[in-house]
């Protein structure tokens, strides 16, 4: 395993990052044998482990947090905030008011005395990002958090949280956490360029799209619509709808270019991420021990040019042949009223 700066934190991570999104009640609730997948994957050499305080509903961080007991000090630790975390009001977002209580409930059920990174899981347009710059960085100086960063912000944030930050003379973002895969590379042309230019570390997600990258969905084959994530939004996996046909016709290309250089479809998948100069960390995120082993196995794989340009040709850089769930959409898109005068305000004349 190979390991790459995060950022300009001078932290260490490796190439594969461990996300155990699928870690309890939502994935696999057995919690001795995702302890002993997390165990495998530091003797692999990963020291970067990822989690969330919404995963499973806080479950997720209790797995982890009781398997690294007694490694804890080789790990590289991460979590986030934002989503709603049980009943009532102030109970996600990125205010003060409510970071201040996150962490605390993260670092309980973690177990752990501090946070390698702690990452702002979503924007929030309610809440001013000097506030949320202002807190973590008060977090940082009371040693509960090492570093912090967001994931799945849009460019145009990420620039707007760094000029706060400078005029303000606050701590800031130091890393980004984007879906990116050979069928979702619209970050290519803003995001990850901006990560660059900012020095931000990079962790990608979803390198299997979803599943559509794992082998399991074939062009002509039928899909189960009543399970897994298929069952949580048909629609985008629908096999009759056309871009559902688009994203099949490219995963069969795909399939035959990673039987041609050797290797399996998901391992071309997880390799493509990490060629890419802005990206430091892939986050694979297994619910079994066998899928965690299937993922590792290509750490080694080296795509050439020649490969990189084949599969640039099946999906054009900077193209998104698939939209992740979860991703955040600006409030100007989702609300009509912010895009929208009033109505005897709309003519010209």
């Amino acid at each position: 395993m190979r390991y790459r700066n995060l950022g300009g934190t001078g932290i260490e991570v490796s190439a594969h990052c461990l996300g155990t999104m699928m870690f309890g009640a939502v994935g696999n609730p057995d919690h001795e044998e995702c302890g002993r997948i997390i165990h495998a994957a530091l003797d692999l050499g990963i020291n970067f482990v990822d989690t969330a305080d919404m995963y499973s509903a806080g479950e997720s961080e209790v797995i982890v947090g009781k398997a690294l007991k007694g490694r804890r000090d080789d790990v590289v630790l991460a979590t986030k905030v934002h989503f709603q975390m049980g009943e009532g009001r102030n109970r996600s977002g990125n205010s003060r008011r409510w970071i201040v209580r996150a962490v605390e409930d993260s670092l309980r059920r973690l177990d752990t005395d501090w946070i390698d990174l702690y990452q702002v899981h979503r924007p929030d347009h309610t809440t001013d990002v000097e506030e949320t710059l202002s807190v973590l960085g008060d977090l940082v100086r009371a040693g509960k958090i090492r570093s912090f960063g967001c994931s799945t912000f849009p460019a145009e944030e990420l620039v707007e949280a760094h000029h706060v930050a400078e005029r303000r003379a606050l701590h800031r973002f130091r890393t980004e956490q984007p879906p990116y895969s050979i069928l979702a590379r619209g970050i290519e042309a803003d995001v990850l360029p901006v990560a660059r230019r900012y020095g931000m570390g990079v962790l990608t997600w979803s390198p299997l799209a979803s599943g559509f990258l794992s082998g399991k969905q074939r062009l002509g084959r039928p899909v189960d619509l009543t399970s897994g994530r298929a069952a949580l939004n048909p629609a985008r996996f629908d096999p009759a709808i056309p871009v559902n046909v688009a994203k099949l016709e490219a995963v069969e290309k795909l399939v035959a270019l990673a039987e041609e250089i050797g290797c399996t479809l998901p391992e071309l998948a997880v390799a493509f991420p990490v060629a890419h100069p802005a990206v430091t960390s892939v986050i694979i995120g297994p619910r079994t021990m066998e899928q965690m082993e299937s993922l590792v196995k290509g750490a080694a794989l080296v795509l050439d040019d020649a490969v990189l340009d084949r599969i640039d040709e099946i999906v054009a850089p900077g193209v998104n042949l698939y939209h992740p769930d979860g991703v955040w959409r600006a409030p100007a898109l989702a609300d009509p009223s912010l895009r929208r005068r009033a109505l005897h305000d709309r003519a010209a004349g």
